[in-house]
């Protein structure tokens, strides 16, 4: 009898123990829906404001690195590098971009996509600690995608390895399916809130055009400042009870595991954006290190490339050979950036560097975001093309 008790008791405990989990990480999981609707408003409204330049940008690409440059600024402009892998893949589909001029466009692609977290990192500037914390987890990815394309394009270019393999893998596996479709349960949960907000700016206020845009664009903001707040507000005393190292335990202990959580986490709500936005916050309350984000980054790169995957399913082999490109280059970076011990410390080391610098001049967070996203690609893709035209 007394053997029953006590594991009555015990289970007793074990589920009040999981009931009072679940009631402390409630609320963020509440807040960190109204910050999805805030990052896919942020998106809908870069859309509005520069969805057709983005387009005409993805036609540069006489030169390699403005080619690089255009899939950047593209991607940065639409907040999507889905939006800008699937247009490109329908441009090498339609004969109207080449295989290999296509290259660079995609790498592009996949270093402008990582600008969402570090934005979102900038909302911790208030707090020179919370601010470190949030500026290595978003810049994390950054870095890594920037390493991947310094080692991968010129090899690229001298050899044409990604290209032929991509070639000969689509070869085999065009024709097995045409039909394939997957639509994201959160993207569907999150879109009438996002086309509420966007009702709101366009039918409630009166503005059209670009006055829409800014002010959709200045709401989500907004949005996005709040929950941030509140969310490291609420993890950090959720850290303070310990109940944080859970969810460390859980990411650090297989690397694996969270490459493979990264990836699916990714493949369901169809953006990298999303996955690697969603770990700034819980960084800089310090629920997570940048040692358990990164492989989850790396999963979550892998994972975008599906996107345009699937859209290529739809067109013909060549645009199934651009998408498998995308595939082989996160799986390179991964073998080259991630796998060995030794190089993986690189990114991570430049991710540190970087957050300490900014932790003692916070303007230089600011700084980097501006140079690195936005400066620099609109220099050689639109000014500098212009200039020797």
């Amino acid at each position: 009898m007394e053997k029953i008790m006590g594991k009555l008791n015990s289970k007793i405990r074990t589920n009040n123990v999981g009931m009072k989990l679940v009631i402390d990480y409630l609320p963020v999981l509440v807040l960190l829906f109204l910050f999805l609707i805030g990052i896919k408003s942020l998106s809908s409204s870069f859309k509005m404001m520069g969805s057709g330049f983005a387009e005409g940008l993805l036609s540069a690409t006489s030169n390699p690195f403005m080619a690089l440059m255009s899939g950047m600024l593209a991607t940065v402009l639409v907040q999507s590098s889905s939006v800008t892998t699937s247009v490109i893949v329908g441009l090498v589909s339609s004969g109207a971009l080449g295989v290999g001029a296509a290259v660079p466009l995609i790498m592009g692609a996949n270093l402008g996509t990582s600008i969402t977290n570090t934005l979102v990192s900038l909302g911790f500037v208030g707090n020179k600690k919370d601010f470190s914390r949030a500026f290595a987890a978003g810049s994390i990815h950054d870095i890594f995608n920037i390493l991947s394309v310094a080692v991968i394009l010129p090899f690229e270019l001298a050899t044409g390895i990604l290209a032929s393999s991509a070639e000969k893998m689509s070869s085999m596996i065009y024709g097995m399916s045409s039909n394939v479709h997957f639509k994201s349960p959160l993207k569907t949960a999150i879109k009438p809130f996002v086309n509420g907000l966007k009702g709101f700016v366009t039918n409630v206020l009166g503005f059209e055009g670009s006055a829409a845009a800014i002010t959709l664009c200045l709401l989500s903001i907004g949005l996005i400042l709040v929950t941030l707040y509140l969310i490291v507000k609420i993890t950090k005393k959720i850290v303070q009870n310990s109940k944080g190292e859970i969810l460390e335990n859980l990411l650090s202990k297989n690397v694996t595991f969270t490459i493979f959580f990264g990836a699916v986490l990714t493949f369901a709500v169809q953006s990298s954006s999303i996955t690697t936005s969603l770990l700034v916050p819980v960084a800089a309350a310090g629920m997570l290190s940048i040692e358990s984000i990164f492989p989850v980054t790396v999963g979550a790169n892998i994972g975008t490339t599906t996107t345009a995957l699937l859209a290529s399913l739809t067109g013909n082999v060549h645009g199934l050979t651009i998408a498998l490109v995308h595939f082989l280059f996160n799986i390179l970076g991964m073998l080259i950036w991630f796998i060995p011990s030794t190089t993986r410390q690189i990114p991570l080391k430049f991710a540190k560097m970087l957050a300490h610098k900014c932790e003692e001049k916070r303007r230089y967070g600011f700084l980097y975001v501006s140079m690195v996203f936005f400066i620099i690609p609109l220099v050689f893709a639109v000014i500098f093309p212009y200039l020797t035209s």
